[in-house]
C-alpha cells in the first residue's frame, strides 16, 4: 500500500463532523506541529504556515481516501494556490505527511491560541 500519511486539525479529528472520511484510514497518533497557527472559521478551522503550534492526527490513508479530502478541502492539483486550501508535506514523528493550508486571507481575532480546534 502506498504511504500515503495525512495531518488532520479540525473537523476531520476523532469525534468530529468529517471524521467518517476517514474511517478505512490508519490511525497513527497525534503531535504538535510548530510553525503552523489555527483559525477558527466558524463551521470549520483553517490553518496557516506562521508562527504557532497546532494539533495534529496523522493518519495513514489510501488513494481513493486520499482523492476525497482533496475534494472535501477543494484542493485544485492544477492550480494550489486556487482552491480554498493547498497542502503541503510536513515531517512528524508519524512520518511525513499531507497538511492542508487556507488559501484565503482570515482575521487575526480569529486565532485559537490553544492550536486545538477540539478544545477550542
Amino acid at each position: 500500500m502506498e504511504q500515503i500519511r495525512v495531518a488532520v486539525y479540525g473537523t476531520l479529528k476523532q469525534g468530529q463532523g468529517n471524521h467518517h472520511f476517514l474511517s478505512g484510514a490508519e490511525y497513527l497518533g497525534s503531535t504538535w506541529l510548530d510553525g503552523f497557527a489555527l483559525y477558527d472559521l466558524g463551521p470549520w478551522p483553517a490553518v496557516k504556515r506562521e508562527p504557532g503550534q497546532t494539533q495534529v492526527e496523522v493518519y495513514r490513508v489510501n488513494t481513493e481516501t486520499f482523492a476525497a479530502l482533496d475534494e472535501l478541502e477543494e484542493y485544485n492539483a492544477r492550480a494550489p494556490h486556487t482552491g480554498l486550501y493547498d497542502r503541503i508535506q510536513v515531517d512528524t514523528p508519524h512520518g511525513c505527511a499531507w497538511l492542508y493550508l487556507y488559501n484565503p486571507a482570515v482575521q487575526p481575532g480569529q486565532r485559537l491560541t490553544s492550536g486545538n480546534w477540539v478544545s477550542r
